[in-house]
């Protein structure tokens, strides 16, 4: 039988700033959250001290209770990924690559399965010997979830592990049914979001258990194909490994890019923003030899307004060009966007990747133009890839609205240092 286990770093981004500061993240109250954004801004994470107060993670910085005194740490994605990739490393002391399956900056899947027999463990124990190596030479604590399949680990992680003392949940498929058949709300399960939720409230379905029993028909008749996969995990099933994970290649392939503006912006200086997403996905296409022929846009307004509008474009001929991929989403803002409300979200996507091969050179098709233009587009990765990003940009980047300069400094949306 598989044995899987799922390994989070607990109360990470939080933990991590403690260990930089010489603290117990369990005696110490901080915050990581970008003050500068407002008290508005998010809690990327609290200590565990915080939430032995009731603070919960991800909350806003008003929502912390006056009474409550605390650190707040900005966020350093950079520092994060060093010490994820410290963590990984000691993973790799106990487990070959092929085994692990990386989740999250903080999250990992490990088929625990040969390795049982190889350091005469039981599959906690060599759990306990992991976390334990992370916890020694790094100073952050892990919990722990373990099971017969992957899907199992994960529950056993996010909801077991939070009622045992060592902070390691255990499931089988029995255990799994006494469990957490009748666990609510069923959003605490991997997979199962507000939007899925609501779904199944329509047929009074409010756990697994309601799941596993209701008529595979209606599931398949509301969810289509995704049906299996509730039906599956309602019954502790999931037949997906990490070899399949890690062999899985999709058949088609995308590159996209959005932003939550800072404030709301007219139509014209949303223009600018998105003039300046198109080039930085124009040069990453250049940078992957990639070409696109399929474009998508959408805008979103700010709350008390409208909902997000958009639509897809289906080009001439696949390119890489700025100057081409502009032109047309220039073209799709103007037909799609309301430009009388004020717009707080962009974003864009490339669809239909291709290799770009040779052009067929002539006098009329701008061939000659477009040769030219990619071969400056490279020089300019070779420059900001040697040099930063910010090492060349376009003079529309100079602008007070624009926001590229900013974003090149971030990480994942959050301050990079």
């Amino acid at each position: 039988m598989s044995v899987y286990a799922c390994i989070d770093l607990k109360s990470f981004y939080a933990s991590v700033e403690c260990v930089e500061r010489g603290r117990d993240p369990f005696t110490t109250n901080l915050v990581v959250a970008d003050p500068s954004r407002g008290r508005g801004a998010i809690c990327l994470a609290v200590t565990p001290a915080m939430k032995e107060q009731g603070v919960k993670n991800r909350c806003r910085i008003f929502e912390i209770p006056g009474q409550i005194r605390y650190i707040t740490a900005m966020p350093r994605m950079k520092k994060y990924m060093e010490y994820s990739a410290r963590i990984y490393a000691i993973y790799l002391k106990f487990i070959s690559p092929s085994d692990i399956q990386v989740y999250s900056i903080d999250e990992c899947f490990i088929d625990l399965t040969p390795y049982l027999a190889l350091y005469h463990k039981t599959p906690k124990e060599t759990v306990v010997m992991m976390m334990d190596a992370v916890y020694k030479e790094t100073g952050i604590c892990a919990t722990g979830g373990i099971g017969t399949n992957l899907f199992l680990a994960k529950v056993a992680l996010d909801i077991t592990a939070k009622h045992v003392p060592d902070h390691i949940g255990i499931l089988n498929q029995s255990t799994f049914r006494k469990k957490i058949w009748h666990h609510r709300p069923i959003t605490d399960i991997w997979n199962i979001g507000r939007g899925i939720a609501t779904r199944l409230e329509r047929y009074n379905v409010h756990d697994l258990y309601g799941v596993a029993h209701l008529d595979e028909s209606l599931l398949y008749q509301e969810f289509g194909k995704n049906a299996e996969y509730l039906i599956d995990h309602a019954h502790g099933v999931e037949p997906c490994t990490i070899a399949d994970i890690q062999a899985y290649r999709p058949k088609t392939a995308s590159l996209s890019n959005s932003q939550i503006l800072f404030k709301d912006y007219n139509a014209r200086d949303a223009r600018l923003v998105l003039k300046e997403m198109v080039d930085q996905l124009a040069l990453e296409l250049v940078a992957r030899h990639l070409v696109t022929d399929a474009i998508d846009l959408r805008v979103g307004y700010s709350k008390q307004v409208t909902a997000s509008t958009g639509g897809s474009r289906k080009l001439f001929e696949a390119t890489n060009s700025y100057r081409h991929l502009s032109a047309a989403f220039d073209t799709l803002f103007e037909e799609t966007t309301r430009q009388e409300f004020p717009i707080r979200q962009v974003g864009i996507a490339f669809g239909h990747l291709e290799t770009a091969g040779e052009r067929q050179m002539d006098f009329f098709s701008g061939v000659l133009e477009d040769d030219r233009e990619e071969r400056l587009q490279q020089v300019v990765v070779g420059l900001k890839k040697k040099y930063g990003k910010n090492a060349v940009l376009r003079g529309m980047s100079l602008q007070p609205e624009a926001t590229a300069r900013k974003r090149n400094k971030l990480i994942g949306g959050h301050n990079g240092e």
